[in-house]
């Protein structure tokens, strides 16, 4: 098969436009929070783990934590139960658990599957291999009633990350799929939010980049454009006129505190996008929201 010479010379220059992030995020951390439609969509889906396979054979480090909400919520409609939401955060009594811890186990070993498919090394885990993750419970603050707290079940807050065994698979090259479970104080699952995740893990392992993949093109403003770039003074603005609500919370919140704890660079990208991922890391134009530190 031949090309021609303008297709050539497209491809050249794309290749040539990626040599200097290659350079630059050589052996860097890259925390990426896998969710959205790009985890259901079967074309998506393989295209993400081709992108994360490719950005460990150029020589970075890719964590993936995936989270399964869609998922979820189908499985608990099967069994008769809707899924409730206060804040962002699933409320979680002991047979949504069972259902989170079920159907999170079922995606990690696809995704993990997926990389393993198109020549990565995952390794599948959840915060309780190794007790890599504890927790606490979560208590939100009620909307309705100023100064009260409200538990919404087994759903846990980050105590503290040992990041040693991820650093285990890094030295063998190995790919870490994690997903969002925690071990709390009397050994019990809990239920973490996969941004909260995504979020402390890059903060802890001093990750060059977290991306978050979302189901829209980034943050938009009320007029729904695309913010394209912001600092955390701006996003605190739109936080309080209400711009940036529900489950963009606990997203813009743990984004927000990676910026602030060292993370360099933060990403809000749309997952829908085919080969998102890599059109962030390593091209000039990303295609999403850029959170700078300051």
């Amino acid at each position: 098969m031949t090309i021609s010479p303008s297709a050539a010379d497209k491809k050249a220059r794309t290749l040539s436009e990626a040599m200097p992030y290659i350079q630059r995020f050589f052996d860097k951390t890259i925390v990426i929070k896998y969710g959205g439609n790009a985890m259901t969509d079967p074309a998506l889906q393989e295209g993400f783990a081709r992108d994360v396979v490719l950005l460990k054979l150029v020589g970075m480090n890719p964590v993936v934590v995936h989270g399964g909400g869609p998922q979820i919520n189908d499985l608990l409609k099967r069994v008769g139960k809707q899924g409730q939401f206060i804040q962002g955060m699933r409320v979680t009594d002991d047979e949504t658990m069972d259902v989170v811890e079920m159907v999170l186990g079922k995606v990690n070993k696809d995704i993990v599957n997926l990389i393993n498919r198109f020549g990565g090394k995952a390794v599948g885990l959840t915060g309780q291999d190794g007790a890599f993750i504890r927790a606490k419970k979560l208590l939100v603050k009620s909307e309705s009633e100023p100064g009260q707290m409200l538990d919404i079940g087994l759903v846990g807050d980050i105590s503290s990350i040992d990041p040693s065994i991820i650093a285990f698979l890094d030295s063998g090259d190995f790919i870490p799929v994690i997903a969002p479970i925690g071990v709390g104080p009397a050994g019990e699952a809990l239920n973490i939010n996969a941004d909260v995740v995504s979020g402390k893990l890059a903060e802890v392992l001093n990750a060059e980049k977290l991306v978050l993949l979302t189901n829209t093109p980034g943050v938009l403003d009320k007029n729904g454009e695309l913010l394209t770039g912001l600092t955390p003074l701006q996003i605190d603005a739109l936080v309080a006129d209400g711009t940036l609500s529900g489950g963009m919370l606990p997203k813009i919140s743990s984004a927000l505190d990676a910026a602030r704890s060292g993370v360099r660079s933060v990403h809000i990208i749309d997952g829908r996008v085919e080969h998102a991922l890599l059109l962030e890391i390593l091209t000039d134009e990303g295609v999403g929201t850029l959170i700078k530190s300051k």
